[in-house]
């Protein structure tokens, strides 16, 4: 039984900058067809969770979604977390580095890679 779902709504999306990126990092770090994007939170941080965004092999309890052509896993249970955000790619003088836009966060640290609910 799979758990992969092709829908154009998944838990999360990618700005076109992200997907962009995410790409051009898969390409040049040659990583392998049976990765993903693995997508998800943990805890600690300044503000008590930590988003996961990086390539990793699919686990026990994994959903899979195909998002703008990028295999993303996340864990069921951190899908309630990360509902509706967007993840952004930063390419600027002040700020380089993907971005996340949470609308479940009750706040967020300054440096904006922790969040609390």
């Amino acid at each position: 039984m799979s758990n992969t779902v092709e829908t154009t709504f998944a838990p999360v999306s990618f700005t076109e900058t992200a997907v962009k990126e995410l790409l051009k990092l898969k390409d040049q770090q040659e990583i392998a067809d049976d990765f993903g994007l693995r997508v998800g939170v943990e805890g600690g941080g300044c503000s008590g969770m930590s988003y996961v965004l990086g390539f990793d092999q699919k686990k026990d309890g994994d959903q899979e979604f195909i998002v703008d052509g990028i295999k993303i896993f996340m864990h069921k249970a951190h899908q309630m977390y990360l509902l509706g955000m967007q993840v952004d790619w930063q390419d600027g003088l002040n700020s380089r580095g993907f971005t996340f836009s949470n609308p479940n966060a009750a706040s967020s640290c300054g440096c904006g890679t922790s969040f609390s609910v």
